[in-house]
């Protein structure tokens, strides 16, 4: 129930802002949440994609990108605007250069070290990413 009210709430606040996704999967809604996969696959279910391998994973956390990587997608981690540094973007900005710096190669290493296929500051350097995967994808390879 937990979960549902969350969402609902978030779903609101998004609305608001302009973005209605086109398929939202709580843990609740599948066996077992992050770093599962089910999450993953139920959304590749609701959104009739295919193949998995195509798809990609963007996360904040290490167990998103752990659930991105075992539902066999390529995965993104969020270094800086998230969960590994915890702050919101303005305490971030305020944070002295070199500790800033520190937090975000402590972020960086977790997300490379759970095997994501790509880290970033943000959302906002997304799209070389996906450049790249592309590349991929046109040889035939995989995640």
């Amino acid at each position: 129930m937990m979960d549902i009210n969350r969402m609902d709430i978030n779903r609101k606040d998004a609305a608001r802002q302009g973005y209605e996704p086109d398929s939202t999967v709580c843990a609740s809604d599948v066996p077992a949440g992050r770093p599962y996969p089910y999450m993953c696959l139920q959304n590749v279910i609701n959104l009739q994609v295919w193949p998995v391998s195509a798809c990609v994973k963007v996360d904040d956390t290490v167990p998103g990108v752990e659930e991105g990587l075992n539902s066999g997608m390529w995965t993104v981690g969020l270094a800086m605007s998230g969960n590994e540094i915890g702050l919101p973007l303005n305490e971030v900005m305020a944070l002295a250069p070199a500790d800033r710096e520190a937090r975000r190669q402590r972020a960086y290493t977790r997300m490379r070290q759970c095997g994501a296929d790509y880290v970033v500051d943000s959302i906002a350097d997304l799209v070389p990413c996906l450049d790249d995967i592309e590349r991929h994808l046109a040889r035939g390879e995989r995640p």
